[in-house]
């Protein structure tokens, strides 16, 4: 969709929000204050419509239904009672998986119909599963493209990643919920680089640790009071940020939000829109495998601003 598509989109949005609003409130007058610049607002809004399209797409993360770790060599899978892994949706038998010196390997049932990156299995007999930490990794459609199942590896186990097109953490998406947008909460902040390869040790919500690149931290202030935050990433790559705040758990997801942002200028600067933090794969489904703020990035400050807790619907596989 090209930019000016885009911003006619987000005209609809901000007109809703000019009618609702009526401008800042100032609560020492009682007198509504300047609103915010269009072009933030607008930018804002498509940032949040291009969020909940991804959330939505058939393969996004409401539509993960299951997550099962391999703990023997071989594991029969499929959705049938007498599976060694079951899957809540698939056909009864779909085939065999195993591990082998760090690999893993798929036999496909006879007369099922699925495919490996799109193409056809059927005859191929036993083929390799690449995983998510291999630079292509394998995806096995089934149900006609509804189902996809992939390999994950976090520190020294694999385990069967299940999508489905049809869940109803996808089909009954609640929304998602915002605090206003608000210009104050974009704010430039300082980047504070590391020695060249410096790592962090991020525990995710499974309780895996893992070393990632951690090339800088980004330093800020707010009310007068000065704030950093460890940032992930290679250098000169975009910046990943994982925090948690006063807010967590008091209106914002409990375990965190993360944040997205350019690597720094060539004066240092980093631009921290915190109106753009969002919720970890987690707060939809209990399926995936979230990295949780280091001890570094537990901030006593209330961010009030950016992406609320979800309201999950009230059924799942």
């Amino acid at each position: 969709m090209g930019k000016l598509a885009r911003y006619a989109m987000a005209g609809s949005m901000l007109l809703a929000l000019a009618a609702c609003s009526g401008g800042a409130d100032d609560s020492a007058t009682g007198k509504a204050g300047p609103a915010p610049d269009p072009n933030f607002l607008a930018d804002n809004a498509i940032w949040r419509n291009e969020r909940k399209q991804d959330l939505l797409k058939p393969d996004g993360w409401t539509s993960l239904v299951g997550l099962h770790w391999l703990e023997l060599k071989a594991h029969y899978v499929g959705s049938s009672a007498g599976s060694g892994i079951r899957l809540a949706v698939g056909p009864p038998k779909l085939g065999m998986v195993e591990q082998r010196d760090g690999h893993i390997y798929l036999t496909p049932e006879s007369g099922v119909a699925l495919t490996l990156n799109g193409e056809p299995l059927t005859g191929k007999g036993r083929v390799e599963l690449k995983t998510d930490h291999d630079p292509a990794p394998s995806l096995v459609g089934f149900d006609e493209g509804k189902g996809l199942l992939s390999v994950i590896k976090r520190g020294q186990r694999f385990g069967l990643r299940i999508k489905y097109a049809d869940a109803p953490t996808r089909l009954q998406f609640t929304g998602l919920d915002y605090w206003p947008a608000d210009p104050e909460w974009k704010i430039v902040g300082k980047f504070v680089p590391h020695p060249p390869g410096k790592t962090l040790p991020i525990v995710d919500i499974i309780g895996t640790s893992t070393d990632a690149p951690n090339p800088g931290a980004v330093e800020f202030v707010r009310e007068g009071k000065t704030y950093r935050i460890e940032a992930m990433g290679e250098p000169g790559n975009e910046l990943f940020l994982v925090f948690a705040d006063r807010t967590s758990g008091h209106g914002s997801y409990p375990a965190g939000r993360f944040i997205d942002t350019p690597g720094p200028d060539a004066q240092g600067k980093v631009v921290l829109d915190f109106n753009r933090a969002y919720n970890p794969p987690c707060a939809f489904t209990t399926f995936a495998t979230c990295p949780l703020p280091p001890p570094e990035n537990r901030l006593d400050l209330a961010i009030t601003a950016g992406e609320k807790t979800y309201a999950s619907p009230p059924a799942t596989l």
